[in-house]
């Protein structure tokens, strides 16, 4: 069984146990008796529902047969490609077969959170696990590029950055283009604003939070468009 914690969400739990109408330890019965896990016991379920302790992927899987759910309806907003993989209901066989890897290949990827597909498994792994755009760069490893592209198109000009970007995330052009150009926009009016004060104490705080935060203005934009 894997020890890894997938991103939990312990008040969904609670709430498919209680509209199922059933106690923790109808569930923990269940799990021992259908899922091999003879040390699930009510405290155990109980403790999960109340964020104490979180299930492994095993126990997940297991969790969710005996709510009668998917485990991605118990699950919090996946971050790695093997909680997207999760949340999808997907063994790793399946994902490996779908992106054209195998098995072992996969796994290793998974396991170190470390893609290495060349374009056509990445566009597969993409559709096979249904990634947004955002999701699509965290879990094939594109974050910090991103961030970096972005902060050059904030702080310079920023049409150059609309094709580099374009390469790392599957957003349409146009709306590559309007993010960008309010990343750009905003940051230089934040700089203006700085300059404006004078003497007044302001270091520029408000620019420099502002590129800490790329990554999330610049989803939001696109998002936007």
């Amino acid at each position: 069984m894997s020890q890894t914690t997938p991103p939990f969400n312990a008040l969904a739990a609670r709430r498919l146990r209680e509209a199922l109408g059933m106690a923790p330890g109808h569930v923990a019965y269940g799990i021992r008796a259908s899922y091999g896990l003879p040390y699930v016991t009510p405290d155990t379920v109980l403790a999960w529902e109340r964020g104490i302790a979180a299930p492994t992927s095993g126990e997940l899987t297991a969790l969710a047969g005996a709510l009668w759910c998917t485990p991605g309806e118990l699950l919090g907003a996946a971050r790695t490609l093997r909680e997207h993989r999760l949340a999808r209901g997907l063994a790793a066989e399946d994902v490996a077969r779908a992106v054209g890897l195998d098995h072992r290949s996969y796994l290793q990827m998974e396991e170190r959170e470390d893609w290495r597909g060349n374009d056509r498994q990445t566009a597969a792994l993409a559709e096979v696990l249904a990634l947004s755009p955002r999701a699509f760069a965290t879990v094939t490893g594109r974050d910090a590029r991103l961030t970096e592209l972005l902060k050059s198109a904030a702080t310079a000009r920023w049409q150059p950055y609309v094709k580099p970007v374009g390469k790392l995330v599957p957003v349409p052009p146009r709306h590559l283009e309007r993010a960008l150009e309010s990343l750009h926009e905003e940051y230089q009016g934040r700089t203006a604003a700085t300059l404006g004060w004078g003497d007044s104490g302001d270091t520029g705080e408000g620019a420099r939070e502002f590129l800490s935060r790329i990554l999330d203005h610049f989803w939001a934009r696109v998002r936007d468009n």
